[in-house]
């Protein structure tokens, strides 16, 4: 199969880069491939011709985007259109993964595919444009929503949390936000195993279960290190999240594929490899 990946230097497509080695894998970088430029997008898919395209690539900088709102929608909203208009054209199924920070997170509970996003930081609401104009380009594209990955590579909450243990706690670490802490080791593979099915449409596929990011910093460190918990106030980052962005899905089993392993087990296996 001819695959073709943006953000191939992130965490999560550094991962499908191992996972899809099997397979004509052209692997794009941001120096490669910036999915911001139209036409390098559409001159690069028209050579190459690939039957699947994993957008992978995106403006994650959270905190940054509050200052670099073109850039931010440049990458992950007109990006993704663009890789959208052009797939269409060429007959690839794109894949575009999302995120959690669509929704606003005051329902109290995980959000399914059927809730109503409300992003509210300048990052969530690029990725929320993106996410619509690709699922309204084709029938066969899949958007996956996606939650507090962390990987080997890049900068991931696990290894800012571990650096920050090494220098010596305590750690302060915010414990009203909750989410789903996400592999992209686990994400990678269930991706591989998405590309072999006909499905299409939208998605939430996360490790299972839900935790703070207090919580999740305790259990990446155990009792090596005290973890005092903060509110979201004292923490005073410049863009707004999400209190509780837990992600749960009501439409992953028609896939006929197995849901991703509970986010504990998942960090474990990370922490011992």
């Amino acid at each position: 199969m001819r695959v073709l990946i943006t953000g191939a230097a992130g965490q999560l497509g550094h991962d499908l880069v191992d996972v899809l080695s099997g397979e004509e894998l052209h692997a794009f970088d941001h120096e490669g491939l910036d999915v911001a430029n139209a036409a390098a997008v559409r001159q690069t898919v028209e050579r190459v011709r690939p039957q699947v395209i994993v957008n992978a690539a995106a403006f994650n900088d959270v905190d940054g985007a509050e200052k670099n709102e073109t850039a931010a929608f440049a990458a992950n909203a007109a990006g993704p259109a663009a890789l959208a208009a052009v797939a269409a054209s060429v007959g690839a199924r794109l894949i575009h993964i999302s995120t959690d920070y669509v929704f606003d997170g005051r329902k109290g509970s995980p959000y399914d595919e059927n809730d109503r996003p409300n992003p509210l930081s300048v990052y969530a609401k690029s990725k929320y444009e993106g996410e619509q104009a690709v699922l309204r380009s084709d029938p066969s594209t899949c958007v996956l929503r996606t939650a507090w990955l962390y990987g080997r590579q890049g900068k991931n909450f696990v290894k800012a949390i571990q650096a920050a243990a090494t220098r010596g706690g305590p750690l302060r670490v915010v414990a009203d936000q909750v989410g789903s802490p996400t592999a992209t080791a686990d994400l990678a593979t269930a991706i591989v195993e998405l590309i072999r099915t006909p499905a299409a449409g939208l998605y939430h596929v996360v490790n299972a279960g839900a935790c703070s990011r207090f919580e999740f910093a305790r259990a990446i460190v155990g009792d090596g290190v005290e973890v005092v918990p903060i509110t979201t106030a004292e923490a005073a980052r410049p863009a707004p999240r999400p209190q509780n962005s837990s992600l749960v899905s009501i439409r992953w089993a028609s896939t006929g594929i197995a849901p991703l392993r509970s986010w504990q087990a998942a960090l474990e296996s990370y922490l011992i490899a």
